[in-house]
């Protein structure tokens, strides 16, 4: 076809283009544009705006102190950075902050390529379990590809795509390797529909090539526009609904199983309200201690494997099981031996509805708040059995009663136990104090003894077990409350991995109080191996191989990385010390000796530890035969 024969826009019929503004842009490098982006992300809380993005840890190295390094400098008073000493731990940190925060709030980490970025691995995957909104921002080797193999470089000889980072998939709800600056623009947008979302909630990893994030580009103005980001929550469907209506009306005993969803939804007052009006007893997980108070008529307390002796009867005999905001993990449901009525059902109102439909449950997909609310309305005028509501007063008195014995200070020159020590803390801090804890025995003892406050003042991370993360998450806990007392109870042994946050408590003026509880080792694997038939071995150091025991100072230790430190021989000293540290102005420690032996034996369920078929120890033989006797008991299928 000839040119002049060709035809035109206006022999088909169109107007000519309207031409419009150019679109307004700004240069910047990746770096730079991450950190402006973060800082144009805003939430309100309490009618007060506030940036959703409250500050990034940094460890810096070769693959992001020259980028992220650079961005952050720059925009400094818009966005603080803070120092940590170790990686993993500035995660727990960003960690227990958005958790204490009821995932309102959160916080990013940037870390180099090699160590620092397999290092949050362990923290990506406590957020992973725990639903709780974490950005990582690890470098990452060469786009270009020019300098390859760099320091750090973990090399495929299979697969030239694969870095170090790819150790964070598994444990991210998303992941974006960005090997182009551009390429921010979509990953970033996609980064905040997940963090922000109450499903899909969790670790978020953008792993930045070192040089892409150098690269300059021409960014739309538009992709720095504020954007103010509100907590959403999903109603309940009609027909979901109606049927979860039913079941609890045909239901003669029913129980509320509250988790770590009501406190995210803060919907403690709603779940209150909804319990006292329908007659419903509420038991807690460790994530979802604290949604009622202590003292409620309607609170028996913990639930499951280190429940106390009242929610645990009430489930043996529950016929209509109703989770609220948990995944019902083995420890909750005493690895599904717990609930003993052959006419059980299951009722789970979550906003994932893969945690709604565990274990063939009747779903109600909803915000809990929301969710509560409209199964309320459904179910106007509906009360429990009465007779049903009553038994909770008689159980709940002899939990109580069984609680306090435990409690109490020992007499004679004899060590404490972890029991005593927590009620020493709770003769000084009442209900006052943030509690922070994690792996080990003291979970098992403060799910059952610890008297909590207000929502969130029980902040236990037991989804993932991770030792290590108590001192870390205090330290974001206190970020997150400023204005709390918040105490940390640690181990010897999970101190002894991961302490180094004293230091940075100090450096930034968030004050904690600590206490050590030395028992010489892992005692709370210890026991566990003993129950299992095993003999005491590599636990506690005294039966680990050894050539002398080190007399390890923790006191002198803790001094060393700037904390007013003293050591309690007797619980009389330690609730003098706790009392002191009070009125100390910095992070304090408090170590006290404790009998790695003894735990409470009151409440509790069975836990499903498997035990060796065939053993030349006839203890072991004799574990094996209870173990095969408690798994008959397990019902997950039915």
């Amino acid at each position: 076809m000839h040119a002049h024969l060709l035809p035109t826009a206006l022999t088909l019929g169109f107007e000519e283009p309207v031409r419009t503004k150019e679109m307004k842009t700004d240069r910047l490098t990746m770096a730079q544009a991450l950190t402006r982006f973060l800082i144009a992300q805003k939430t309100v809380i309490d009618g007060v705006e506030l940036p959703l993005f409250a500050g990034v840890w940094a460890i810096f190295g070769h693959g992001n102190v020259a980028g992220m390094g650079e961005a952050l400098y720059r925009f400094g008073e818009e966005l603080p950075t803070f120092r940590a000493h170790n990686e993993q731990a500035m995660a727990h940190a960003a960690i227990a902050f958005a958790k204490a925060s009821f995932r309102r709030r959160m916080m990013a980490c940037t870390t180099s390529i090699g160590p620092g970025a397999t290092n949050l691995v362990t923290a990506a995957a406590v957020a992973h379990v725990n639903r709780l909104p974490l950005l990582l921002l690890p470098g990452d080797v060469f786009a270009n590809r020019r300098p390859d193999p760099v320091l750090q470089q973990v090399e495929d000889f299979g697969d030239g795509l694969v870095s170090a980072n790819d150790a964070l998939r598994p444990v991210s709800r998303y992941f974006d390797r960005l090997t182009r600056p551009e390429q921010l623009i979509p990953a970033a947008r996609r980064m905040m529909a997940v963090l922000t979302d109450p499903a899909e909630c969790g670790p978020v990893t953008l792993a930045l090539c070192q040089d892409v994030q150098t690269e300059a580009y021409d960014y739309p103005s538009s992709f720095f526009e504020k954007r103010v980001w509100t907590l959403r929550r999903p109603a309940p469907d009609a027909e979901e609904l109606l049927h979860a209506a039913d079941l609890l009306r045909h239901s003669e005993k029913p129980l509320i199983i509250a988790g770590g969803g009501v406190l995210y939804s803060q919907a403690s007052d709603t779940l209150c309200a909804f319990a006292e009006r329908h007659g419903i007893p509420v038991a807690e997980t460790q994530a979802g201690k604290s949604s009622l108070p202590d003292d409620h008529a309607l609170a028996v307390g913990s639930i499951g494997v280190t429940g106390t002796s009242a929610a645990n009867a009430l489930a043996a005999k529950a016929d209509l099981i109703i989770g609220i905001g948990t995944r019902l993990q083995d420890f909750t449901t005493g690895s599904w031996a717990l609930f003993q009525n052959p006419k059980r059902r299951f009722l789970l109102l979550n906003v994932a509805a893969q945690d709604a439909a565990k274990h063939g449950a009747s779903s109600l997909v909803a915000d809990a708040r929301i969710g509560l609310e409209a199964l309320g309305k459904a179910l106007a005028g509906h009360v429990a059995p009465a007779r049903w509501t009553q038994s909770t007063r008689a159980l709940k008195a002899t939990w109580t009663k069984a609680a306090a014995t435990a409690l109490q200070a020992p007499r004679g020159n004899v060590l404490p136990s972890d029991a005593q020590v927590i009620g020493a803390a709770m003769r000084v801090f009442g209900k006052e104090a943030t509690l922070v804890c994690a792996a080990g025995g003291l979970p098992g003892e403060l799910h059952k003894l610890w008297k909590a406050g207000e929502p969130g003042t029980y902040h236990m991370e037991y989804g993932y077990s991770c030792m290590g993360y108590e001192i870390a998450g205090g330290l974001g806990v206190k970020l997150a409350k400023p204005k709390a007392e918040v105490v940390v109870m640690v181990g010897d042994g999970s101190y002894l991995m991961m302490n180094s946050e004293i230091a940075t408590s100090v450096m930034l003026g968030k004050k904690l109080i600590i206490i050590v509880l030395d028992n010489k080792g892992f005692g709370c694997i210890d026991r566990l191996q003993r129950a299992t038939g095993g003999a005491s071995f590599n636990n506690l150091l005294e039966d680990a191989a050894h050539e002398m025991l080190p007399e390890i100072d923790f006191r002198a230790h803790a001094e060393s990385l700037g904390a007013i430190a003293v050591k309690a021989s007797s619980i009389v000293e330690l609730e003098r010390a706790l009392t002191q540290a009070k009125a100390h102005p910095r992070t304090s420690v408090v170590v006290i000796d404790t009998d790695p032996r003894v735990s409470t034996e009151a409440g509790g369920a069975w836990w499903d530890v498997a035990v060796p078929e065939t053993s030349a120890r006839r203890e072991v033989m004799a574990a094996r035969k209870s173990y095969v006797a408690a798994t008959s008991g397990q019902r997950p299928f039915d």
